[in-house]
């Protein structure tokens, strides 16, 4: 393909929505715009284009989707382009066209690395230009050779597979994101070496049935254990986490390998949905309660400074009190470290969706609330544990809140989705790796201060005064929403 070549480069703004894996395909746009010779802006105003980077789980997804894009067409500037990409364009794409004729072009999942020429013809005819493929899952797997700019600083996402296979009723994600098909060993490895060099501190695997890795590929069961070896074994990386555990094929030998090996941060997070065995039957899940709890405590005697985190769904069809109830004692017994959850939403094509003895909507309501207010208790408890300890702490940079305070995370929050460590005392640049005393918690962040380590580049334990600079990012400018 061609540079671009023109007087003034062409802009190009994203907007990128979802999940991680989603925010790997952006990286990918960006990276393969950049490439090109688009100039690739922060402020969607400023753009000569803009891309919106669709989800299409759950109908508040797409509907957060959906005011994207409609916000994008209203700020578009005379002669300016709307390009939506991602989930609902291989799922919704002729409804989107139909509904939203601001929309000048489509790019899909296969497309990723075709958004240059997407977008270089984008002001063309719009009866060509304006069409997205027919309804259907993806097949394409992008793998180290594909361009990407970072829109992260000190960690990174690494997608190791694609698609998924798993028959959950309440999941319509295989209808666009097609089967579960793994990346190789080698393509792997040989990115994160790249990202290593470009000073990634923390590597993030990510695949929609993370702990499946490498099956389709003859790997076995311990496909993911072996992965992780490899890229221990061939990287200096500090951190390396997975995240989206199946729990019927979470492998034993992953935890064990946390126990051993400091870098690999003994972190599970493993979406369970509910614990009721007639739900659990009803979404096509595999395990029961019982074994869910087993699997839990052995995973947290294996590794004594495991951090655990799951996801539920509350007001499944057919889901009743006793249901919930079940649910409630079930996050009583196992005290999840971080909990989230979501109101089920009825998906076209799903099974499902064709379930009859619907939940009111304020009833699933009701029982999300009382679900999170359960937790919060549990949630404060699992940090005020940590009070006096010291933990190494990965910092991204200044609060956004306030510049007199740091932010970072423990080995036990994920990127985005665990809450704060919040540092009012020390400094230390981003992301470094610091020794953090904590010294108060509530239930969704930490607070705490610098203890060391002393004489490291940039790094000033407290106590010290101290006025801090913001530090200008260097990460590609991308406005994400989650």
């Amino acid at each position: 393909m061609s540079t671009v070549r023109q007087s003034r480069r062409e802009r190009v703004g994203m907007i990128s929505l979802g999940c991680p894996k989603n925010q790997v395909d952006s990286e990918i746009m960006l990276g393969e715009l950049d490439r090109r010779g688009f100039e690739v802006v922060s402020n969607a105003a400023d753009a000569d284009t803009v891309i919106v980077n669709t989800c299409g789980f759950i109908d508040q997804a797409q509907e957060e989707s959906v005011e994207a894009i409609l916000e994008a067409a209203a700020g578009k500037a005379s002669g300016g382009r709307l390009l939506v990409a991602g989930c609902m364009v291989n799922r919704f794409g002729e409804e989107l066209r139909a509904e939203i004729p601001e929309i000048d072009g489509f790019v899909s999942l296969d497309q990723l690395t075709e958004v240059g020429d997407l977008v270089q013809i984008g002001g063309g005819p719009k009866a060509t230009q304006a069409a997205p493929p027919p309804p259907g899952p993806a097949h394409m797997v992008f793998d180290h050779t594909a361009p990407r700019l970072l829109t992260t600083r000190g960690f990174a996402y690494l997608k190791v597979a694609e698609g998924c296979n798993n028959p959950c009723t309440f999941c319509a994600i295989p209808t666009w994101r097609g089967r579960f098909r793994s990346r190789t060993t080698g393509s792997l490895l040989t990115e994160a070496r790249e990202l290593e060099a470009r000073g990634i501190r923390e590597l993030c695997l990510v695949a929609q049935d993370t702990t499946r890795y490498g099956e389709d590929l003859s790997h076995g069961r311990h496909g993911l254990c072996r992965l992780v070896e490899a890229l221990l074994a061939g990287t200096d990386i500090p951190w390396i986490r997975f995240l989206y555990a199946y729990p019927t094929t979470l492998d034993p030998e992953l935890v064990r390998l946390m126990a051993r090996e400091e870098r690999f941060v003994s972190y599970i997070d493993m979406p369970l949905q509910h614990s009721h065995p007639e739900m659990l039957r009803a979404m096509r899940r595999g395990g029961s309660p019982s074994r869910y709890l087993r699997q839990l405590a052995q995973a947290r005697e294996l590794a004594d400074d495991l951090f655990l985190r799951t996801t539920f769904i509350v007001g499944f069809p057919g889901e009743t009190e006793e249901h919930f109830e079940h649910l409630l004692d079930f996050v009583r017994q196992a005290r999840f470290d971080h909990l989230g959850a979501f109101v089920y939403s009825p998906e076209p094509g799903t099974p499902g969706a064709e379930l009859g003895d619907r939940v009111p909507a304020e009833v699933a309501r009701r029982r999300y609330d009382l679900l999170l207010e359960a937790q919060e208790s549990i949630a404060l408890e699992r940090r005020q544990r940590l009070v006096g300890e010291t933990l190494e702490v990965l910092v991204e940079g200044v609060c956004e809140e306030s510049e007199h305070l740091l932010q970072g995370r423990h080995h036990g929050m994920a990127p985005e989705i665990d809450g704060r460590l919040l540092i009012n005392d020390g400094i230390a640049p981003p992301a470094s790796l610091a020794e953090v005393e904590i010294t108060d918690a509530y239930a969704d962040d930490l607070i705490g201060r610098i203890v060391g380590p002393a004489g490291a580049p940039g790094m000033v334990p407290a106590p010290a005064d101290f006025a801090l600079v913001r530090e200008s990012s260097t990460a590609a400018p991308v406005t994400r929403v989650d």
